[in-house]
């Protein structure tokens, strides 16, 4: 450091007798000597900063503490003490305060500082492009763009990005830290990271020393994260701050069991030989402990017997504190003694187990309960909804002003306004601040809007068919009302949660289909009844100049739907009227009889009606993690022989006579339970029956509203006209079921059918790897069991295809569902299948297949 004049020059310059001479820049003139023998007395004239890139020269000036017009005395303690300022900044590398000149009793200053470089940006070596993001948040937290660059700042980040590797199981990382000058900025430095991760440390040997009630594997399975790396389909990796949770988990583990005592007492952790780790655990397991008494004080709303029984435990249970904690305040079925109170009104409630007696291995307890008063709802408030209209999503709410607060109403209302698909499940916030000196609660809950309307769009050229090519839009968040209002289009009316389907699809002059639905959810506004009305043409035409063959469907529906308040308002009941004409001309595949006749020629009236009683408690309609869906239909004609409206069957000798006004009666259950197991990971079971009846022998099985299993649902789509239910089986084409095939004595060959009976079960574990609305993406597992039938006679429920495969789903907004499904068929006939192939392998498109 250099302080050549008013600092450590003054000591030296007061030691010579000879007075200093001291010359202006031109040494034109001569300037007075002083004697600096005695201190003397000064003003300061000027300040100047030199050297500073950075910092502010008035920054500077101030934190001096010296201002012109200042007296100071030289030499005296002014100048050191403005150093020292300086230095405590530590923002600088050198500091000097020198003398500019001098005139008369007024001194001009230099300031000169060396600055320390600024850090302008940092880079990787050793560190695959994918950590970045994290290893960054890692060096931000010490060191920031334009800061200073010091050597604690460098060895911290440096161990910060050891650490994080050291998390990932790298416990052998190195990284180093090397400092380049910048020269794109002056005084300014570029910071390099080279990272040496080394070997991932696996774990040879976990022991456990001093447990007698549990075997080492059951406690080495509590360890979730930190396993032995002998164990398939799991890394082995060590994480000390997942050890640490996973010896968390092996104590409550034993808290479960009735070891309320238990603890670790040490733990220590080695190298072996071959440089894996080796993790000893030593064990205090302590007594195993028995609930005995559970005595209540406090409860004036409901009795003892009604709280010990919704508290479910009994004298000589298992002594189990998560258990207990569970059935009094955190039951996922709200079947609680919390959930008891707080569905009542009480939102205050509070309830403290007391251990009040240890005798032996028993615990008597006493629920201290807090009742407090009933709280009422004040206001419920809705944010967020910048789309959807505000009494779309007030109408599925639960909670209302006035009424008595209830936490299972507010469960419920979450459900149904993720249920809407209008929101991003994982952001719905609840919020539920209290005012204790009015009694009152309010609700409020916070929504983020997410795209939820589909575009369906494909073209190309099919030769000598023509334009290939669909176009389909389904607006899921539509405003009737608005159509007519042009402020009301961005780029759409939005908001009313009306849908609107729109779809035409063409396979150049053989196939044309067009589609329309609107349905109102809320008819009336007041509630919540559905209205829905659809219709569609389909033309089917494979003739030639010289024969025709033609098929055309047209159907009209209009239905019904309403929220049932019994058994619980989680039923919904729907009934609704299907007209339907079918024309066939030469028509050969598909519709048969049940005594192998071909319905090829005629017109034929389906005029039906269909009721349905179903219950969804599943939480989201995109990836459900919990609940059920569960609906069961009738689809039914009038029995017309009955009623007297036409001739008997002996006296109509054809099919198209026999069928001209189809009769028949159309049974379907769709089940679906969703099951959490541990984590993200989803267990989905399903069971999908149909059973398709007639009400006269005589007349027989109709030939239309048939099922036909096998294929992906979706390549054999085209052929999904109203006649049919097309049923994926997956690992199944069509042609692999034996049931869907009937020899025609006209043709001399098997033809493919639908059939009336058919039965398909399903287990699939889901994972999900994004829960983004903008892009849902889950991985699958599955095993499946179907099979279609000719008639009652020949169905046997254990007569079952088999499959398993795995699969994925991306579910994109503007498209629906994109995905796909691999299956192995086991009980496939190889000498039947092409190139003796096991497997199959389908897309999804737009859509989930039944």
């Amino acid at each position: 450091m250099r302080i050549n004049f008013l600092c450590l020059g003054c000591l030296l310059l007061f030691g010579f007798s000879n007075p200093l001479r001291a010359q202006n820049v031109t040494d034109s003139l001569e300037l007075p000597v002083f004697d600096y023998s005695e201190p003397q007395e000064y003003e300061i004239g000027g300040i100047k900063i030199e050297g500073a890139f950075f910092a502010e020269e008035n920054a500077i000036i101030g934190v001096t503490g010296l201002s012109v017009g200042q007296e100071i005395r030289v030499p005296g303690p002014d100048i050191p003490r403005a150093i020292k300022n300086l230095w405590r900044l530590r923002l600088f590398t050198n500091v000097s305060i020198e003398e500019e000149k001098t005139i008369g009793d007024v001194i001009f200053l230099i300031v000169r500082v060396e600055e320390r470089p600024r850090f302008l940006k940092h880079t990787y070596t050793g560190a695959k492009q994918g950590r970045h993001d994290d290893l960054d948040e890692e060096v931000n937290k010490y060191i920031v763009r334009g800061g200073i660059v010091t050597e604690d700042a460098k060895v911290n980040a440096a161990e910060a990005i050891r650490n994080y590797y050291v998390e990932k199981g790298y416990l052998d990382a190195a990284v180093s830290v090397q400092e380049i000058p910048d020269t794109s900025r002056a005084n300014s430095v570029q910071l390099l990271f080279d990272i040496d991760r080394n070997d991932r440390i696996k774990i040879a040997d976990i022991n456990f020393e001093g447990n007698t009630a549990v075997k080492d594997k059951k406690l080495r399975k509590q360890m979730k994260e930190t396993s032995e790396k002998r164990k398939l389909l799991k890394g082995s990796k060590f994480q000390p701050t997942e050890f640490e949770n996973d010896k968390e988990a092996v104590v409550a583990y034993y808290n479960t069991l009735g070891y309320r005592d238990a603890r670790i007492l040490d733990d220590s952790i080695y190298r072996n030989a071959k440089g894996d780790l080796v993790i000893d655990i030593d064990l205090n397991e302590g007594n195993q402990y028995y609930f005995r008494n559970i005595t209540w004080r406090g409860n004036s709303i409901y009795d003892d017997a009604t709280l010990a029984q919704v508290l479910g435990i009994e004298k000589g249970d298992i002594y189990n504190e998560e258990e207990l904690q569970t059935r009094l305040s955190f039951s996922q079925d709200n079947a609680d003694v919390s959930s008891l109170y707080m569905d009542n009104g009480y939102l205050f409630f509070n309830v403290d187990p007391i251990e009040v007696a240890i005798e032996g291995d028993s615990i008597d307890l006493e629920m201290r309960i807090f009742e407090g008063p009933q709280a009422t709802i004040d206001k419920v408030v809705i944010n967020g909804n910048d789309r959807t209209h505000e009494h779309v999503i007030r109408r599925e709410v639960f909670t209302r002003p006035g009424e008595k607060f209830s936490r299972s109403d507010i469960i419920r209302s979450q459900r149904q306004i993720i249920g809407l698909g209008y929101f991003n499940q994982e952001t719905l916030g609840i919020e539920t601040p209290v005012n204790p000196d009015r009694g009152t609660v309010d609700i409020i809950y916070t929504v983020e809007e997410k795209p939820s309307d589909q575009l369906e769009l494909s073209a190309g050229w099919g030769g000598r068919r023509g334009v290939i090519g669909t176009l389909g839009v389904t607006f899921n968040n539509f405003s009737l009302r608005n159509v007519f209002n042009r402020e009301a289009w961005h780029p759409l009316p939005q908001g009313d949660g009306q849908r609107l389907s729109l779809r035409a699809q063409t396979n150049g002059r053989f196939y044309q289909s067009y589609n329309a639905s609107i349905t109102e959810p809320w008819l009336g506004g007041k509630r919540p009844t559905s209205l829905s009305v659809s219709a569609f043409y389909n033309k089917y035409d494979f003739g030639t100049s010289t024969l025709a063959r033609k098929l055309i469907i047209q159907q009209l529906s209009v239905s019904l739907g309403t929220r049932l308040r019994w058994p619980d308002d989680n039923f919904v009941f729907r009934t609704g009227i299907n007209l339907q004409t079918l024309t066939l001309d030469n028509w050969s595949e598909l519709f048969t009889t049940d005594r192998n006749e071909v319905v090829r020629t005629g017109n034929y009236n389906n005029f039906s009606f269909q009721f349905s009683l179903s219950r969804n408690t599943a939480t989201d309609p995109i990836f459900p993690r919990q609940g059920s869906n569960i609906e069961l239909s009738l689809q039914a004609t009038p029995p017309y022989r009955s009623l007297g409206i036409r001739d008997n069957p002996e006296n109509l000798e054809t099919v198209e006579e026999r069928f001209r006004y189809v009769e028949y009666h159309k049974w379907r259950l769709n089940a679906e339970w969703y099951t959490p197991i541990t984590g993200k990971l989803i267990l989905k079971t399903q069971a999908k029956i149909g059973f398709l009846g007639s009400y006269d022998d005589q007349v027989g099985v109709s030939p239309f509203e048939r099922f036909q299993l096998g294929g992906d649902g979706v390549n054999n789509q085209q052929f999904a006209f109203a006649g049919v239910d097309i049923i994926s089986m997956r690992g199944y084409e069509i042609e692999d079921l034996d049931n869907n095939f009937v020899f025609d004595p006209a043709t001399q060959s098997n033809r493919k059918i639908a059939t009336p009976i058919f039965s398909k079960y399903t287990v699939e574990l889901r994972y999900p790897l994004s829960l983004n609305p903008s892009s849902t993406i889950f991985v699958l597992a599955f095993a499946q069991g179907g099979n279609a039938w000719r008639s009652s006679r020949d169905f046997n429920p254990f007569d079952l295809k088999r499959s398993v495969g795995l699969g994925a789903r991306v579910f994109l907004p503007m498209f629906g569902t994109l995905g796909f499904d691999w299956g192995y068929g086991f009980d496939k006939d190889p000498n039947l299948t092409e190139n003796n192939n096991l497997s199959t392998f389908n897309i999804i498109l737009g859509f989930e297949p039944e």
